[in-house]
């Protein structure tokens, strides 16, 4: 289970200063470094990311919002990926997907009220032979229903 208390300005600091020796830490190196350490870049992190690298938050946010990997809110305690690419959308994921939605008391991608998951949704998670498909913290499943991955988020 991952801690999703707010980290503090230290623990980024730290996350920053602690990532592999490189010649030159980046923005984008900084940014990365911070979703390693906590899953998504805390709304600190932005302002210290400017100050350790010398350049404008305008600069960070601009980088921070160009790449979809990057995360803005603490992730679930489980993430629940869904593939709806085409084999598993012609093998039934859509219905699949809409009926998680029930399941998990959420409309679209994002984290159940009580943090416990995250869905998103995937456009392949590359075991097309095996649709529909889902993943829960990557750990594949074929042949997916609504009832086994209620059988497999029923622990978390």
């Amino acid at each position: 289970m991952r801690n999703n208390k707010k980290p503090t300005n230290k623990e980024i600091i730290n996350a920053i200063e602690n990532q592999p020796k490189i010649s030159k830490k980046t923005v984008l190196s900084c940014l990365l470094a911070i979703s390693n350490e906590f899953h998504f870049i805390p709304k600190n992190a932005v302002e210290i990311v400017a100050k350790y690298t010398g350049k404008t938050m305008n600069d960070v946010w601009g980088v921070a919002s160009f790449y979809t990997n990057f995360r803005f809110t603490p992730p679930g305690d489980a993430t629940l990926d869904i593939c709806w690419g085409p084999s598993c959308h012609i093998l039934g994921s859509q219905k699949i997907l809409k009926d998680v939605h029930g399941l998990l008391g959420i409309n679209q991608e994002g984290e159940t009220k009580d943090g416990k998951i995250t869905l998103r949704y995937s456009t392949c998670l590359g075991a097309c032979s095996q649709g529909p498909v889902f993943a829960i913290d990557h750990k594949l499943y074929g042949k997916a229903s609504v009832e086994k991955i209620k059988e497999k988020i029923s622990d978390i």
